[in-house]
């Protein structure tokens, strides 16, 4: 199962997965992204990720190459940026940006 928190301020779009990103939650997520404002930027938080298949890895390709950012706070989350080397950005500046600001909206949808 996966599950998507999303958060956006005036010019970041932030996603936050949570689960697995395997086959159908991550073409969900493809979906998701290729939907988004293209003048947005995207972050990806893949923290609190357990597994990412083949399919999981095609979508994080896919937004690496859209100009997106990563966050990756556990080993696994880092093995998975390194190894894909997808760029990573700081917590802190994210935070101050989308999470701690009063311009966020956050949704969640479940897959």
């Amino acid at each position: 199962m996966l599950r998507v928190k999303i958060q956006e301020s005036v010019d970041v779009l932030a996603f936050m997965l949570e689960g697995r990103l395997t086959g159908e939650g991550a073409e969900h997520v493809r979906t998701l992204v290729t939907r988004c404002d293209p003048e947005m930027q995207l972050v990806f938080d893949l923290t609190e990720l357990m597994f990412i298949d083949a399919i999981g890895e095609e979508v994080l390709l896919l937004v690496k190459r859209l100009g997106a950012k990563f966050i990756g706070e556990t080993s696994y989350a880092l093995d998975v940026c390194e190894r894909l080397c997808l760029p990573l950005v700081s917590t802190d500046a994210l935070n101050k940006r989308v999470f701690g600001g009063s311009n966020g909206n956050g949704s969640y949808e479940a897959y």
